[in-house]
C-alpha cells in the first residue's frame, strides 16, 4: 500500500512506527506470479472433448448475435448467417484461426510503468468487487450507490497494493447514465494511477472515454493504439447470445487496441445446463465466439479469456457462490484456458448479505478455486456481497487481509545458509527460547507480516480496548483512507482539460448509452 494506515490498519502499521533508523518491512505486491500448482478436475482428453463439444455448438447450433455490423463482421470471417434469426454458425476453422492470433501476453499501461499490468499465464492480479448497484457500511447502512460512494472505492482500490486494476466497483446512480461515463472517468483518472475500466454502452460513451484517458495521458491516435490503457468487461447474454453493446464493446475496443476481459456469467441450473461440464461448454463457447470476433475486427487485438460459471439454490433461484460447484467450474476454465493458452479471468464471491462468516467462507473458498485453476486476473475479490448486488466497505477491508497473504505466499523467498541456520539453533540451549537469540533481534522487525485487520491480542487486552469485531475495526481503516487526500500529483493542467472537456460534454447533453 501506498500510504502507513492507522494502529492495526495496514500490513506495515507499527513498523512505520518505530524509532528512525530501525528497519522497515518491505513488500511488493504490485506485480504477483501464482506460485500454487494448478490443479485439473478432468483429464486432458476430457477437456479436449469439452473444447470439441464447444467447437461443435458454434458450428451447428450458432450464437445469436444481435448487432448487424458484427453479423457482417463474422460473414467477412467466414461464419454462416441467418438475418432472420440473427444467428450465426462460427466454423472451427476461423476459431482456430482466432486463437492464434490472439495475444499470450498483453502489457496494459497504467499511470505510471511501476502500476503496468502484465496479463499473461502465470502472472495473478486482483480486483475488488465490481459492478454492484447497492453499497453498504456499519455507519450509513445499505443504500443505492452512489457517486460519493464511487469515488470513496475507488480511493480504497488505490490504497491496497494488492489490487493492481480498478473495476466498477458500484454504479453511481445519482449520476444520469447519459453523464456517468464522464464522472467515472474523470474519478479513476483523478483518484487512482491504475489501470481503469471503461464500461461497453455503445460507440459514443466508449469513445468519448477514449478521448479523455488519450488526453489525460498524453498520448496521440497512434500511441494510444499500440497499447493497452483501459479494459473492459464483456458478458454474454447466456444461452448463446451477444446483445448489441457486448458486440460493439469487442468491436471499439479491440479496432482502438484496448483489452477486452469475455466473461460469461453463466449459472448452472438456470442459464447454463445443470451440470459443471455442460455449463462448462456453453461458457467455453461464448467465450470463443466473442475472442473470434475480436480478432476478425482486428487481429492480434488484446483480449482475456474469461468465465464466472457457479449455480443457482435450487429451491430459491437465486445465486449462489463460494460453492463446491463454483470451485470445480473454475478449475475447469482453468484447464480449458491453458488448453488454448490465453490470459484468464475468474471470479470469487459471496451470496451472503452482511459481512460475516458466511461471507468470509464464501468468498474464500471461491478464491482458492481460482488460485488452484491458475487465473490470471481474479475479480471480486474483495468486498463482495449478496451475489454482486452489494459492495461492503468493511468486507473490502477483511478481504484484503486474506489477498494480502496470499501475495506474501507469491513473493520470494531465499532461504539462509545452512550455517546461519545451524548458528541460530546452537546460540539457544535446549530447553531455552529464541526471544533475545541475536538471529530474532537482527530480524524481527521484518520478518513477519503484520496484520491489517486482525488482532492478536490475548482476549482480556481484547476486551479491555472496547472488544470490537473485525467488521468494526474495519470500520476505522476505511474511514481513515478515503479521508486522506489521494496526492497523486497528477498535472493540474490536464485535470482542468479534462473537466472542460466534461462541462462541454454535459452542456451538450452527454451521450446516452445504446443497447
Amino acid at each position: 500500500m501506498n500510504e502507513p494506515a492507522p494502529s492495526r490498519g495496514g500490513r506495515r502499521g507499527r513498523r512505520d512506527r518505530t524509532a528512525e533508523g530501525a528497519p522497515v518491512r518491505k513488500t511488493d505486491y504490485r506485480r504477483l506470479r501464482n506460485p500454487f500448482p494448478q490443479m485439473n478436475l478432468y483429464s486432458e482428453d476430457q477437456i479436449a472433448s469439452i473444447h470439441h463439444a464447444a467447437l461443435t455448438m458454434l458450428e451447428e447450433l450458432g450464437m445469436k448475435i444481435l448487432l448487424p455490423e458484427a453479423r457482417r463482421i463474422f460473414a467477412g470471417g467466414g461464419a454462416q448467417i441467418d438475418e432472420s434469426s440473427e444467428m450465426v454458425r462460427i466454423g472451427r476453422e476461423m476459431v482456430t484461426a482466432a486463437l492464434d492470433s490472439a495475444p499470450r501476453s498483453i502489457l496494459c499501461r497504467a499511470a505510471r510503468p511501476d502500476r503496468d499490468v502484465l496479463l499473461e499465464p502465470g502472472m495473478l492480479v486482483f480486483q475488488p468487487g465490481a459492478g454492484a448497484p447497492h453499497a453498504t457500511d456499519l455507519e450509513r447502512g445499505r443504500r443505492p450507490g452512489t457517486g460519493s460512494d464511487f469515488r470513496e472505492l475507488i480511493k480504497l482500490t488505490q490504497h491496497f497494493d494488492v489490487l493492481q486494476m480498478v473495476p466498477p466497483l458500484v454504479e453511481p446512480q445519482d449520476v444520469p447514465m447519459s453523464l456517468r461515463h464522464y464522472f467515472t472517468m474523470e474519478a479513476q483518472l483523478t483518484l487512482s494511477d491504475k489501470l481503469p475500466f471503461i464500461f461497453s454502452r455503445g460507440t459514443p460513451q466508449v469513445l468519448e472515454s477514449f478521448e479523455m484517458l488519450r488526453d489525460f495521458r498524453g498520448c496521440d491516435d497512434a500511441g494510444f493504439g499500440q497499447e493497452s490503457h483501459c479494459y473492459t468487461i464483456i458478458n454474454t447474454n447466456s444461452p448463446r447470445q451477444i446483445d448489441i453493446p457486448m458486440a460493439q464493446g469487442l468491436i471499439d475496443f479491440a479496432r482502438h487496441g484496448q483489452l477486452s476481459i469475455v466473461t460469461p456469467f453463466t449459472l448452472m441450473g438456470a442459464m447454463a445446463p445443470i451440470t459443471v461440464d455442460a455449463a462448462m461448454t456453453l461458457s467455453h463457447a461464448e467465450a470463443l465466439a466473442a475472442i473470434t470476433l475480436t480478432q476478425l475486427a482486428r487481429p492480434g487485438a488484446p483480449v482475456c479469456y474469461g468465465t464466472f460459471t457457479s449455480n443457482v439454490d435450487m429451491k430459491s433461484g437465486a445465486p449462489a457462490f463460494g460453492t463446491p460447484e463454483h470451485f470445480r467450474a473454475s478449475l475447469v476454465a482453468g484447464q480449458l484456458a491453458r488448453h488454448i493458452d490465453l490470459p484468464w479471468r475468474c471470479a470469487s464471491g459471496s451470496a451472503a448479505n452482511i459481512n460475516d462468516s458466511q461471507a468470509a467462507n464464501e468468498t474464500q473458498f471461491a478464491l482458492w478455486g481460482c488460485l488452484m485453476a491458475g487465473a490470471t486476473v481474479v475479480i471480486h475479490a474483495a468486498g463482495w456481497l449478496e451475489g454482486g448486488l452489494t459492495v461492503s466497505y468493511e468486507k473490502l477491508i477483511t478481504d484484503m487481509e486474506v489477498l494480502q497473504m496470499v501475495a506474501e505466499l507469491c513473493a520470494d523467498s531465499t532461504p539462509d545458509s545452512p550455517q546461519v541456520n545451524l548458528d541460530a539453533l546452537a546460540e539457544v540451549a535446549p530447553g531455552g527460547h529464541f526471544f533475545a537469540a541475536a538471529h530474532t533481534m537482527s530480524r524481527y522487525q521484518t520478518e513477519f507480516y503484520e496484520p491489517l485487520v486482525a488482532d492478536w491480542a490475548n482476549f482480556g487486552t481484547w476486551t479491555d480496548s472496547g472488544a470490537k469485531t473485525a467488521s468494526q475495526r474495519a470500520t476505522g481503516i476505511w474511514k481513515d483512507i478515503v479521508s486522506r487526500d489521494a496526492g497523486l500529483g497528477h498535472d493540474p493542467a490536464r485535470i482542468g482539460a479534462m473537466q472542460d472537456f466534461i462541462a462541454a460534454r454535459t452542456a451538450a447533453g452527454g451521450a446516452l448509452p445504446e443497447g
